[in-house]
């Protein structure tokens, strides 16, 4: 296998997502929103911005007419498939659409001077996202990506433990769905772990080994990835959307401490070295499962872009976040395409006989 250099940023320190004060809610009026895209995950978004009294939620928009309009009777909304009719009446958006289309919605959005939250990947390209990234700044707006693992409980409980991590093993499988395989599997699933480990280790990724193969669809269907990093973290990466049960778990090793997550139950374990271990004898793990409180992952993620916006803060997850993580992604799948090509050429090849 090929490894593939990759220069990415130093990592930047993300935050929780508290709530607006009320003192704060009470001076200013409510902040307009809409919702572009709700199919099966656009209609939760539009269902949390519902719930947060500091926004009124405008409009919605989809490609079906039918499926706006059923939304916007039941939620007494507008509903339209032009999502630049509503631009000049709100104030912020989620772009819950099909990955093609997050580059020209978000510009659009962003030059008429709407913050923006799209759901990842950021866009297709690297360049495209720097492009949004610049319009953001630019136009003073807020620009965020929806990477929702941020907003797991596990891992914000996680992040304080980690420090100076050594190795990190993530494993990311699902049974096939027809939703989300207009991308491959790296950039529908693993993606979601190449931010989280980007948001732990503070050093550039610098070489990528990759291996992956088709199933089902006509793209990359299984990956497997090791990240190498300035710094001498390793992370062994596996993504799956034709397996057999469902697992999302993450390990984080660190010199005397082992850290597991189960994302789908909210659960850290944490496993420290005893105290009386000693260099050269047998040393035994300490395990305790951390308590967490269940929460509402998207709704915290929302509520942290609607702060933002109100405050005019830096989101949890920024646009150079969704940046780093895709163009990692896009070295992992472009490694793969190539391999893939070359096998597909050595198989072709005519036999010496």
């Amino acid at each position: 296998m090929v490894e593939t250099p990759v220069n990415t940023a130093r990592p930047r320190a993300t935050r929780t997502a508290p709530t607006i004060p009320k003192e704060y809610l009470g001076l200013m009026s409510k902040l307009r929103a809409a919702v572009i895209g709700v199919g099966y995950l656009g209609t939760f978004h539009v269902q949390k911005y519902l719930a947060l009294p500091e926004v009124e939620l405008i409009g919605v928009v989809d490609t079906s007419l039918a499926r706006a309009s059923a939304l916007a009777t039941q939620y007494g909304v507008t509903a339209t498939t032009d999502y630049r009719t509503l631009l000049g009446g709100v104030d912020l958006v989620s772009i819950v659409t099909p990955p093609d289309t997050h580059f020209s919605i978000a510009r659009d959005c962003l030059a008429a001077g709407v913050h923006v939250l799209v759901e990842k990947p950021v866009t297709e390209t690297v360049a495209q996202a720097e492009a949004l990234i610049e319009l953001a700044a630019a136009q003073g707006r807020v620009f965020q990506v929806g990477h929702l693992e941020r907003f797991n409980p596990a891992v914000l409980a996680l992040r304080p433990l980690v420090i100076a991590p050594t190795r990190i093993e993530a494993r990311r499988l699902a049974r096939y769905k027809d939703r989300g395989t207009e991308v491959d599997v790296v950039l529908d699933m693993m993606i979601h772990d190449i931010d989280i480990v980007l948001s732990l280790v503070p050093s550039p990724v610098v070489t990528i080994v990759a291996s992956g193969r088709t199933v089902v669809t006509n793209s990359t269907d299984i990956a497997d990835a090791q990240l190498t990093f300035l710094n001498g973290c390793v992370a062994e990466l596996s993504a799956s959307r034709v397996h057999l049960e469902a697992v999302r778990a993450m390990n984080v090793y660190l010199p005397d401490t082992y850290l597991s997550i189960d994302f789908a139950n909210h659960a850290l374990l944490v496993g420290a070295l005893d105290a009386h271990g000693r260099k050269g004898e047998g040393r035994d793990l300490a395990l305790e499962t951390q308590p967490l409180e269940r929460s509402d992952a998207l709704m915290d993620e929302i509520r942290s872009f609607v702060q933002a916006v109100a405050q005019g803060t830096t989101p949890t997850v920024s646009g150079e976040d969704g940046k780093r993580a895709l163009a990692v992604a896009v070295a992992i799948s472009q490694q793969i395409t190539a391999q893939s090509a070359g096998l597909a050429r050595t198989s072709n090849r005519p036999s010496a006989s």
